[in-house]
């Protein structure tokens, strides 16, 4: 089967690779029917993951058609179509039991910090992504959520990380009916923030970016006011004007480590050189919220050398809630949104293009150019 794969940093390849198999009999094979490109595979293509070894499938947004269902597999059939969240998630152990999934513990046993995902490099389990003709989902009866009959695979193609990422984002700020939230980031899950805090109440909502088609499509897809950061002399400062001199009640930080650039650390004064990511935004979210305020933070933190304003924290007596996306808790709140018109999630595709051409998308997405949102990838035996 043809699937991306991982061949260095800023090197990937769509090329044949082994089909995937039953392995466990709560195991199903999916053909993949649509996949995308998430921002924080972009980590994995610069090579910041640790453990992301060549020939790694990458993808863990998609949906797909049940072809294949292991001997134990109670809610799911041949011919099903199912879309699946990016957590692989035992459904019985103690964090899943609480609705935690994404800290599932027998997904990942050798990990200390997050469940298994999907083409997530060998740090969250080693499991093969979707972007590729065919996945194997282990856990089959507790993850895949069957597609209605009226929606499409694009419809919902985003329950599968971003969208229930942006509502847990908003959802995290604790978001009251007098609240001025600010969202650092317009990229996908930044967009869903905004609407979300929307949904859940807000009185106002500010973006924050510096790259125009971004800005632009919040302004009109979300009616938020939006800050060009690079255009202001002080983004802190200019939150603060824009909000009576305390600054926002609520900090939503959709950026991540890599979105604020890269710096190199001498670690322990040693030498020892290594590249991570620069809090910049997370920084400002800190500074700018007001004292008692709550900052939540989505955005992808993985290399550990951040020089974060705890300061600030602690100063200011703010709360703070962060944490990888429990998908599956939010799916079916999620979809009522979506058959209801609250959300229209489709509206972020800019590109459709197969699955052979990932390795370009790839490319243009790490650069921001040609207005890109999202691009689906459609491998060659989709429907």
């Amino acid at each position: 089967m043809l699937a991306l794969t991982y061949h260095g940093p800023n090197i990937v390849r769509v090329e044949e690779n082994p089909e995937p198999r039953i392995e466990h009999p709560n195991d199903v094979i999916l053909r993949v029917t649509r996949a995308t490109i998430c921002g924080s595979d972009l980590h994995l293509y610069h090579g910041l993951v640790p453990d992301t070894r060549v020939g790694t499938i990458f993808g863990h947004e998609f949906t797909g058609v049940v072809e294949e269902v292991g001997s134990s597999v109670e809610r799911l059939q041949v011919g099903d179509r199912v879309v699946v969240p990016f957590n692989i998630a035992c459904g019985a152990c103690f964090f899943c039991q609480r609705q935690r999934t994404s800290a599932c513990e027998n997904t990942n046993s050798l990990a200390s910090m997050s469940g298994g995902m999907f083409g997530y490099s060998h740090t969250t389990g080693g499991y093969q992504g979707g972007q590729a003709e065919r996945v194997r989902v282990p856990f089959a009866d507790v993850g895949p959520m069957k597609i209605p009959d009226d929606l499409t695979d694009e419809d919902v193609l985003f329950l599968s990380d971003i969208l229930p990422t942006g509502y847990q984002a908003a959802e995290m700020g604790d978001i009251g009916p007098e609240d001025t939230v600010a969202v650092f980031g317009c990229g996908p899950v930044g967009l869903f923030a905004q609407r979300c805090a929307w949904i859940l109440g807000a009185r106002r909502v500010i973006a924050i970016d510096t790259v125009d088609y971004r800005l632009a499509f919040a302004k009109s897809y979300n009616q938020v006011e939006t800050i060009d950061f690079k255009a202001v002399p002080d983004v802190v400062q200019t939150l603060r004007e824009m909000t009576d001199g305390r600054g926002p009640d609520v900090c939503i930080e959709a950026v991540g480590c890599e979105g604020s650039g890269l710096v190199t650390h001498d670690v322990l004064g040693k030498g020892l050189k290594m590249e991570a990511g620069s809090p910049t935004a997370l920084n400002w979210a800190l500074q700018s919220v007001r004292r008692g305020g709550r900052v939540s933070i989505i955005g992808v933190y993985g290399p550990p050398w951040n020089l974060v304003d705890m300061g600030a924290v602690v100063n200011k007596g703010l709360t703070l809630r962060s944490g990888q996306c429990d998908v599956k808790r939010y799916m079916p709140h999620l979809l009522d949104l979506i058959r209801k018109g609250h959300i229209d999630p489709k509206a972020l595709i800019t590109h459709r293009v197969s699955l052979e051409e990932a390795p370009e998308m790839y490319r243009i997405f790490a650069a921001r150019k040609d207005g890109i949102l999202k691009s689906v990838l459609i491998p060659p035996k989709a429907a």
